[in-house]
C-alpha cells in the first residue's frame, strides 16, 4: 500500500513538474519575444524619429557636440562664470556664440585636439549620468576618466559620436 501511495505521489509529482516545466517555458518564450518587441518598438521608434527629423536631427548633432565640448571645458578650466545646463546651452545658447565660447575655453588646444574630445565625452557622460544621486555620478565620472585615458583615440571618437547622435535625438523627442 505504501508502494502504491509513493508511486501515485510519483505520477503526480511528474504531472505537476512536466505542467510546471511547460509553464515556464512558456513563460520564458513570451518574456523573451515581449522583450524583443519592445527592443524593436524601441528602434523601429528611434528610426521613425530620424526619417521624421532627420535634417533636425543633423543640424543638433554639431551643436551638442560643441556644448558637450564646451560644458566640461569651462567646468574644468572656468572660463566662463557663468555656468549654464548642458540641456540650456543646446536649446538656448546661439549656435555661433556657443562656438566662440568653445574656442576660447579650449585656448590652444585644437577643436578636432585630444583634449577637445576628451572633454566631449566628459560632457555627454555628465549628461547620461546627471539622473544619478551626485555621489553615485561622482564615482561613475571618475570610473569614465579611467576610461578615457584608456581608449584609443579611435574609440574614443566613436564613443564620442554614439553618443551625441543618442543625445540629439533624446533632444527630439
Amino acid at each position: 500500500m505504501i508502494d502504491m501511495t509513493i508511486n501515485s505521489d510519483n505520477n503526480e509529482l511528474r504531472k505537476y513538474t512536466s505542467s510546471c516545466t511547460r509553464f515556464a517555458i512558456l513563460f520564458l518564450f513570451i518574456f523573451n519575444a515581449s522583450t524583443g518587441y519592445a527592443q524593436e518598438i524601441d528602434k523601429s521608434h528611434q528610426q521613425w524619429l530620424k526619417n521624421q527629423f532627420s535634417e533636425k536631427h543633423q543640424k543638433l548633432i554639431p551643436i551638442v557636440a560643441v556644448a558637450d565640448m564646451y560644458f566640461s571645458c569651462n567646468e574644468i578650466r572656468k572660463v566662463d562664470p557663468i555656468s549654464l545646463s548642458l540641456s540650456d546651452l543646446v536649446t538656448k545658447k546661439n549656435k555661433n556664440e556657443l562656438a566662440d565660447k568653445l574656442i576660447l575655453c579650449l585656448g590652444n588646444d585644437e577643436i578636432k585636439s585630444d583634449q577637445a574630445l576628451n572633454f566631449g565625452l566628459l560632457g555627454c557622460f555628465h549628461q547620461q549620468l546627471s539622473g544619478l544621486d551626485e555621489e553615485d555620478r561622482k564615482i561613475k565620472m571618475i570610473l569614465v576618466n579611467k576610461a578615457i585615458l584608456s581608449l584609443s583615440r579611435e574609440e574614443r571618437q566613436q564613443s564620442f559620436t554614439r553618443c551625441v547622435n543618442a543625445q540629439a535625438i533624446n533632444y527630439l523627442k
